[in-house]
């Protein structure tokens, strides 16, 4: 890729997937509504995120960490979300990735996408199963907001130069730190605050708001 011109981040679940990663492991360990039920609550903001996350992530104890395959083969990508990377990239817009979900999806669907820059949450395995804990940083909102500043002064780019894209309260500090926030489909307590909204899901309909293409 040519000279990097900007960065557009993204949150994952919800935003560049159609599913939250969460509830499908959820219904892997037979607690789908219990975790369903959190995960809506925290994405409205009713929540805490992380004491969220951790509540749901307890309830995945025991469960195989061949699990992750099975998931992966089970997500979705939003509509024309692979075209739109792959619009910004041409451009020499970097993607980057910043997911309140697990690593071992992000990182396997972040290969898939050719997007080097990626966070996300660790869960510990012992002896090939799921302890039921995180393990490392957790990406809260304030860390999602720290990741893409430190990315923009990696990259050296002016804050107009950046993008931020999700559809949760737990995006909101990262929304509001770029040059451009991006509610994508997004819970109302995250339209409320944020100005850009897209409310089809079409990552199409997110170009045109993009202006650090020109």
């Amino acid at each position: 890729m040519s000279q990097v011109k900007g960065l557009c981040v993204m949150d994952v679940d919800g935003t560049l997937l159609l599913e939250e990663v969460i509830d499908l492991l959820g219904r892997e360990a037979g607690r789908e509504e219990e975790i369903s039920l959190i995960t809506s609550r925290a994405m409205r903001g009713e929540l805490d995120f992380e004491t969220s996350l951790r509540e749901r992530v307890a309830l995945l104890k025991g469960l195989p960490d061949s699990v992750f395959d099975t998931v992966f083969n089970s997500i979705h990508l939003s509509p024309n979300a692979q075209e739109f990377i792959s619009i910004l990239q041409k451009n020499g817009i970097l993607v980057g990735l910043l997911s309140g979900g697990f690593t071992p999806i992000v990182a396997r669907l972040a290969k898939s996408l050719g997007i080097a820059y990626f966070s996300a949450n660790q869960l510990e395995v012992k002896e090939g199963l799921l302890t039921g804990k995180l393990v490392g940083q957790i990406i809260n909102p304030e860390v999602k907001k720290d990741t893409l500043e430190q990315w923009r002064e990696e990259l050296k780019l002016s804050k107009d130069r950046t993008v931020a894209i999700g559809d949760g309260a737990n995006d909101l500090l990262m929304l509001k730190s770029a040059g451009l926030g991006i509610a994508f489909c997004a819970k109302e307590v995250l339209k409320q605050e944020i100005p850009n909204h897209v409310d089809k899901r079409d990552f199409l309909e997110v170009l045109s708001l993009i202006d650090c293409l020109e």
